[in-house]
């Protein structure tokens, strides 16, 4: 398949609600984007890249818990902490609320971008099962950016799935991992200014950042503007 196209004034961004990484990665585009004034001039379409059927594998705790304190520490004002709650409050599955970010792009990609953080913080932040229709729900109702009603009948008539699902599937040979930024003039990078490798097996080892270079997302913003054409 084919490279998504990225119309002007967006960046196309393939992610997963559940990856740490892709969670700092909006963090810092968001705050580079506001730093050069483009907030509501240049949006992010977040698009579903599914980890969990990437990997064949449910989402657990003994893969995901030990990146906290890696990635985690890369931005410490997001406070990610370790579960709080029961071992078996631990979500699974991520495909729930990826959907309902999904279903909230039909409202404002604005709307997108305020649940798909508050429900990444409420998980890595907060220890709140988002797997589960209530809590994604009782998160939306904490946005004010989103209609929350309007959300609610979107995800209850599965409104989203098919399209967010047509994307994933036609486009998962493109994408090298969580987070993949796609631009307007053609180039693409994955997870923008950090290079890690891991130490002994997953789940069992441990993640090393070897270099981290948060400044790459002011040169992001820029190319995407330049791309669009706003300045």
């Amino acid at each position: 398949m084919a490279a998504p196209e990225v119309p002007p004034g967006t960046v196309t961004v393939f992610t997963d609600i559940m990856c740490g990484w892709s969670t700092i990665a909006l963090h810092r585009f968001y705050r580079a984007r506001d730093a050069a004034g483009l907030t509501g001039r240049l949006s992010v379409d977040l698009q579903l890249f599914l980890l969990e059927d990437i990997n064949r594998i449910a989402l657990n705790s003994r893969i995901i818990e030990p990146e906290i304190p890696v990635v985690g520490a890369l931005e410490p004002d997001l406070h990610f902490t370790p579960w709080q709650r029961h071992p078996s409050e631990w979500p699974v599955t991520s495909l729930p609320p990826n959907e309902a970010v999904h279903a909230a792009k039909s409202q404002s990609p604005a709307a997108a971008e305020e649940l798909d953080m508050a429900l990444r913080l409420a998980f890595w932040r907060d220890s709140r099962c988002i797997s589960m229709r209530h809590e994604i729900l009782a998160v939306a109702d904490e946005c004010p950016g989103v209609d929350a009603d309007e959300l609610r009948r979107a995800v209850d008539t599965g409104a989203a799935r098919g399209p967010m699902m047509q994307s994933y599937l036609d486009h998962r040979e493109d994408v090298q991992g969580s987070p993949h930024f796609f631009l307007a003039d053609g180039t693409d990078t994955h997870n923008p200014g950090i290079t890690m490798h891991q130490e002994g097996s997953t789940g069992a080892g441990f993640l090393v950042v070897d270099s981290d270079d948060p400044g790459v997302y002011d040169d992001l913003v820029r190319r995407a503007a330049e791309a669009a054409g706003v300045s």
